[in-house]
């Protein structure tokens, strides 16, 4: 879990909160059916463990998205607030 001065939060928590999935679920499946790399990396695990700055690329809802996580969250908030947790990379 991710509270105020944790470095650290599980991908999947990461996912739902930055609103890339309406569920913790459905993110957790993307992550195991092998639709998300951590730098680089596949990761077919939910746990793993995610910090800023790291480098995330999914594909989900029939497009492909690179983005560096820029913070962790504290909640899974309103769109405007889930953009603050992330940079688009790439056109």
């Amino acid at each position: 879990m991710a509270d105020a001065g944790s470095d650290s939060i599980r991908l999947d928590r990461w996912l739902h909160r930055a609103r890339l999935f309406r569920t913790r679920t459905l993110a957790a499946d993307a992550i195991s059916g092998g639709g998300i790399r951590v730098n680089g990396q596949p990761c077919r695990k939910p746990a793993r463990t995610l910090r800023p700055g790291d480098l995330i690329t999914v594909s989900a809802h029939g497009r492909v998205r690179a983005m560096r996580v820029l913070a962790l969250g504290d909640r899974r908030g309103p769109a405007t607030e889930a953009a603050t947790l992330y940079e688009e990379l790439g056109p």
